[in-house]
């Protein structure tokens, strides 16, 4: 019973968020309130694209598909709070309500780490075993390999939360942070934190670096055989499939180690850029970088487009 009491002695904390100075809310609000939409009606436009025109419907623009629907929503656990917090003079969140952002920020990123995986494996079979590409990526094994990218993340959350839910919040209960995140909320605990940092630094870095040690295997062993085409032609459009997913890696992946390799001690305000690169900025982009080489989306994009705009004329 003192330890329910202990925990309970903080009920909300205060997220400070990206500046504390009145005169950058509103231009902050507008900003973070166009990239919301930005968004929302890219990753919306790409899932439409995909799923109305059938030469879309294979298996990388089915991952791409489900990483645009991951992204609407990973994003929607972060904006809309901060957008509100710009409003408001006093930003605070419930101790549940944090527990709850962090959870789902966290299965929601990991899903998109898995289903870069499944995209980066796809680009390998493709390239390195074209004969048998419609054998192994059947419709069974892409809808799997979906469900266990979506399903994996939740245990790997759901471990840090209960884990958190043990510490105690007794003292300060001001986040420096825009968002409720482990490490500004392990360095607020003022009960015994080494669980939790060795659990951060060990699982949360293994469920993190394996992912990408992944996507580098399968990257090297098609750069290997991308050498051997002959033709610089070939060479050409093996990059091009793939070069468009390496760069949401490096982006995604390059943001999350400056964050998350590190121990919590040295967690500061300067992480906040990074945070938001992973988080916003990756989601936002995805559907201009996967679209903006890509002739088949393109294609696709403007038939769905110019559908609309036919529609909407003759209504």
């Amino acid at each position: 019973m003192e330890r329910l009491n202990q925990t309970s002695s903080v009920t909300e904390f205060i997220l400070l968020g990206l500046s504390s100075r009145p005169e950058d809310q509103k231009p902050l609000f507008i900003l973070f309130l166009i990239i919301y939409l930005v968004t929302i009606t890219g990753n919306l436009l790409i899932i439409l694209a995909i799923h109305s025109h059938p030469q879309l419907h294979t298996p990388m623009y089915f991952f791409l598909s489900v990483l645009s629907f991951t992204d609407i929503w990973y994003t929607t656990t972060i904006v809309p709070k901060m957008l509100v917090d710009f409003l408001l003079e006093k930003k605070t969140i419930s101790y549940a309500g944090c527990l709850t952002q962090m959870y789902f920020i966290y299965a929601l990123g990991n899903i998109d780490s898995c289903l870069l995986v499944a995209m980066a494996y796809d680009r390998y079979v493709a390239i390195c075993d074209p004969f048998h590409y419609v054998t192994i990526m059947s419709h069974q094994r892409c809808v799997l390999m979906v469900a266990f990218s979506c399903s994996l993340p939740h245990f790997h959350s759901l471990l840090h939360i209960l884990l958190l839910n043990q510490l105690t919040f007794c003292d300060s209960n001001i986040i420096h942070h825009f968002l409720c995140d482990l490490s500004p909320l392990i360095k607020l605990s003022c009960s015994p934190t080494f669980v939790n940092e060795i659990v951060l630094m060990t699982e949360a870095s293994a469920f993190l670096v394996t992912p990408f040690l992944c996507i580098v295997f399968s990257y090297i062993r098609i750069l290997v055989v991308v050498l051997k085409i002959p033709s610089a032609a070939g060479k050409r459009k093996a990059f091009s499939t793939c070069g468009l997913h390496l760069t949401v890696v490096t982006l995604f992946y390059g943001s999350i180690f400056y964050v998350y390799l590190q121990p919590v001690s040295t967690y500061t305000v300067r992480d906040h850029m990074a945070t938001i690169v992973h988080t916003i900025l990756s989601s936002m982009l995805n559907p201009f970088i996967y679209s903006l080489r890509n002739k088949d989306l393109k294609q696709g994009l403007r038939k769905l487009v110019g559908r609309r705009g036919l529609q909407a004329a003759t209504s």
